[in-house]
């Protein structure tokens, strides 16, 4: 089964993406947070969260 990361885009909502992403047909099987980090004054800010949902198609559909 193999698995891919999807970000999630800045214009959507979460939930718009998580149903997109149904609706084509994908199993979504996990959902991460990563942080975005931006250097201000040579240390490293944290300035947002991506979010990424992990995918897979099911097996019928491969």
């Amino acid at each position: 089964m193999k698995k891919q990361w999807v970000p999630v885009k800045e214009s959507v909502t979460v939930s718009e993406a998580y149903q997109r992403l149904q609706d084509e047909g994908y199993l979504i099987v996990g959902r991460r947070e990563v942080p975005v980090f931006e250097e201000r004054d040579g240390e490293p800010v944290p300035v947002k969260q991506q979010i990424e949902f992990c995918i897979t198609m099911p097996k019928d559909e491969r």
